[in-house]
């Protein structure tokens, strides 16, 4: 193994999905490299989980694009957007996902940082992706958003967090089919859509 940056993280998300708690001395030994090195060429335990758990979301993300994108002309069943489609989908998909259920279940502070810290490895590509999510939209239905789309994506994701986390944040049980409502809404008054 040569410890490149890319071989970490994808060393690290395979920690996560075996159920392992990410633990850098672990993750040095196994990739067979110093701790010095794991950390100038990759940083942190913060850093490393960051970039473990985007790399996992992108994937998770992709599989639910590929997936809603094979369906007869990409249709959902509820007749409703893509971008809702395809983010609800990957909120479910979150809610249940091991690496972080786990993380935020032994690891609640350092979990909520590394999810949703604006200048991480995590938020900002989730923002991005989404951003992706409701341009297709707005090009392909032509709509006139109402505010920047990466200022949409911004909300979604931050109002998306609340609800997901909410056990964490709020000591209250996650309800994401509020979310979806929510967040349905809000989307829509943004993009001026009807859902389809």
């Amino acid at each position: 193994m040569s410890g490149a940056p890319e071989e970490i993280v994808r060393h690290a998300a395979r920690m996560l999905l075996e159920g392992r708690r990410l633990d850098t001395s672990t993750l040095a030994a196994e990739l067979g490299i110093a701790r010095a090195t794991l950390f100038r060429r990759a940083g942190n335990r913060d850093a490393i989980l960051g970039e473990a758990l985007a790399h996992l979301g992108s994937r998770t993300l992709a599989a639910i694009e590929a997936e809603h994108d094979a369906r007869p002309e990409g249709a959902d069943p509820a007749g409703r957007l893509r971008s809702l489609a395809v983010s609800e989908s990957f909120r479910w998909a979150l809610s249940t996902a091991v690496p972080i259920r786990r993380l935020l279940d032994e690891e609640p502070t350092t979990g909520i940082r590394v999810l949703t810290d604006p200048r991480g490895r995590v938020q900002p590509r989730v923002v991005e992706a989404y951003t992706a999510l409701f341009q297709h939209d707005v090009d392909r239905h032509g709509f006139v958003p109402q505010v920047p789309v990466p200022l949409l994506a911004l909300a979604v994701v931050r109002l998306g967090e609340s609800f997901l986390y909410s056990d964490v944040l709020a000591s209250r049980a996650p309800d994401l089919k509020a979310a979806t409502t929510v967040i349905d809404a809000l989307v829509l008054s943004v993009l001026g859509g009807e859902g389809g």
